[in-house]
């Protein structure tokens, strides 16, 4: 089946999602702050392209392990409300071309995703996974690994357009008939 596939973050979502939550969270837990100049490093490497799938692993997982893990009863709240506040951040262009049988493959981790999917009605997304017991991955939906991500979950769909803001995403373009890259809400298509 052809599928059109869609990263998430800077591309359907006007922003860096983790990024926006914890800027969000950061006003609600005063605990978080002592994480801030680690997660200040994380994003500029992430938004710079400066990881490889060990070392982004490696840097999340003491902020993961060390905050998250003591407080996923208190995020399920917390989650709701924040897109509440962010879902205006949608970008508008995506009610234009939306199918039935699109896909979102991103970074992003699916107990952030899973509540704004619900509200863009996407039954088919894959983000990066956390065990909620110990904090660390247990998939992390980055770089190549979206591809292989993609092929277990996905093995019947062929990607017909696959639209992204970024040439992090060069694995996944190599695999579409068609890649548009989005920066804001203007379009440009690649491939």
């Amino acid at each position: 089946m052809n599928v059109n596939v869609y990263d998430f973050d800077n591309t359907l979502y006007d922003g860096e999602t983790l990024v926006d939550f914890i800027l969000y969270y950061v006003r609600r837990d005063i605990k978080i702050w002592k994480y801030i100049p680690k997660l200040i490093v994380i994003a500029f490497k992430d938004a710079f392209h400066l990881f490889s799938i060990e070392e982004a692993i490696e840097a999340y997982a003491s902020f993961l392990e060390g905050y998250y893990v003591k407080k996923t009863d208190g995020f399920a709240k917390a989650v709701v409300d924040f897109w509440n506040k962010n879902e205006k951040k949608i970008k508008p262009w995506y009610n234009d071309v939306r199918k039935e049988s699109d896909i979102v493959v991103s970074g992003t981790t699916d107990f952030i995703l899973e509540e704004i999917m619900k509200r863009m009605n996407i039954k088919n997304y894959v983000g990066s996974s956390i065990d909620k017991d110990t904090g660390k991955f247990t998939r992390l939906c980055f770089l190549e690994n979206k591809v292989k991500i993609f092929n277990e979950l996905y093995p019947d769909c062929h990607i017909e357009n696959f639209y992204t803001d970024s040439m992090n995403d060069k694995a996944m373009m190599d695999i579409a008939d068609h890649v548009y890259l989005v920066k804001k809400n203007k379009i440009t298509k690649i491939k």
